[in-house]
C-alpha cells in the first residue's frame, strides 16, 4: 500500500508548505444516510457547493479514536495527544477539489476543541466520550456536555476483509476526500489539506442505541438503513487551513 506520505493517489498534489500536524485514526465506523440535495442546500452555506452522488446528497456520521496527536517537530503533549472524535459531515466541491464539510465535530478534549474553533474555525463541541473494545466490537458512546443536545451510543464491527474502493464507487466518493471545508470568520470558504493513505475499508454492521446527532441539527436524512464502511487505522497528516481563491 502506498506509504502516506506518499501523495500519488491524490488527485492533486499537496500544498508546497510543510504539514502542521500528524494523527492517527482508529476504528472508524463511517453511517452514511442520502439526503435530498434541495434539502441539503438549506443546511451548508451557499459558498459551498454541495457534491451529489447519482442525485442524492449524503451525511455521515463517524466515530473514531485518535491517537499519536502532535504538532511538527513537537513530541506528543500528555493528555491532548489522544481522545475519541466524532463527526456529522457532508460533501462539497471547490475547483475540482472534493471534500467534507462538518455540521459538528464533537471531542473530548476541551484544550483541542477550544483550539480547533480559533484556529481552523471548526465547529468542535466539547462531549464525554467512552470507547471500549472487545476483540473487533467497538461500543461507542457520546454526551454533550451540559446537557446539549446530541447523543450517540452504538456497537459496531467489520463483517468483510479489508479492500480499496473501485474508481467511480459510491464509497470512493464517500472516502477518498483529501481536504475540508470551512468558513473563516469573514464568511470566506476555507481549505485544509490532509494526506493519509487510501482508506483501507471493510464492510461493516452497526446497532444504533441511540442517535441524535443529525436531528440535533436539524437534518433530516431518508428514512433507509445507513451505508456502514468499517476501517481499524490511518495515519494522517494535516496543512495549514487556507482561505479559497477564486
Amino acid at each position: 500500500m502506498t506509504a502516506y506520505w506518499d501523495d500519488r493517489h491524490r488527485p492533486w498534489p499537496v500544498p508546497d508548505l510543510p504539514w502542521i500536524m500528524k494523527q492517527t485514526w482508529n476504528d472508524l465506523l463511517f453511517a452514511h444516510w442520502p439526503i435530498r440535495p434541495e434539502a441539503l442546500r438549506r443546511l451548508v452555506p451557499g459558498s459551498l457547493p454541495i457534491d451529489t452522488y447519482d442525485g442524492w446528497g449524503w451525511i455521515g456520521v463517524v466515530p473514531f479514536d485518535m491517537t499519536g496527536i502532535r504538532m511538527r517537530g513537537m513530541p506528543p503533549i500528555p493528555l491532548t495527544d489522544r481522545f475519541p472524535e466524532l463527526n456529522v459531515r457532508t460533501y462539497v466541491t471547490i475547483d475540482g477539489k472534493p471534500g467534507v464539510y462538518f455540521f459538528s465535530l464533537d471531542a473530548a478534549n476541551w484544550l483541542a476543541v477550544k483550539l480547533a474553533r480559533a484556529f481552523y474555525h471548526l465547529p468542535y463541541i466539547y462531549a464525554r466520550m467512552e470507547v471500549k473494545r472487545r476483540r473487533e466490537i467497538i461500543s461507542y458512546k457520546s454526551v454533550r456536555a451540559n446537557g446539549a443536545p446530541g447523543a450517540f451510543q452504538a456497537a459496531y464491527r467489520p463483517i468483510s476483509d479489508a479492500f480499496l474502493a473501485s474508481p467511480g464507487s459510491i464509497e470512493e466518493w464517500l472516502t477518498e476526500r483529501y481536504c475540508l471545508y470551512t468558513l473563516n470568520g469573514s464568511g470566506q470558504p476555507c481549505r485544509c489539506d490532509i494526506l493519509h493513505p487510501p482508506w483501507p475499508l471493510r464492510l461493516a454492521e452497526a446497532e444504533f442505541f441511540m442517535n441524535t446527532m443529525t436531528s440535533a441539527q436539524g437534518i433530516a436524512v431518508e428514512e433507509t438503513k445507513p451505508l456502514l464502511h468499517f476501517a481499524s487505522t490511518i495515519d494522517v497528516r494535516i496543512w495549514p487551513l487556507l482561505r479559497v481563491r477564486s
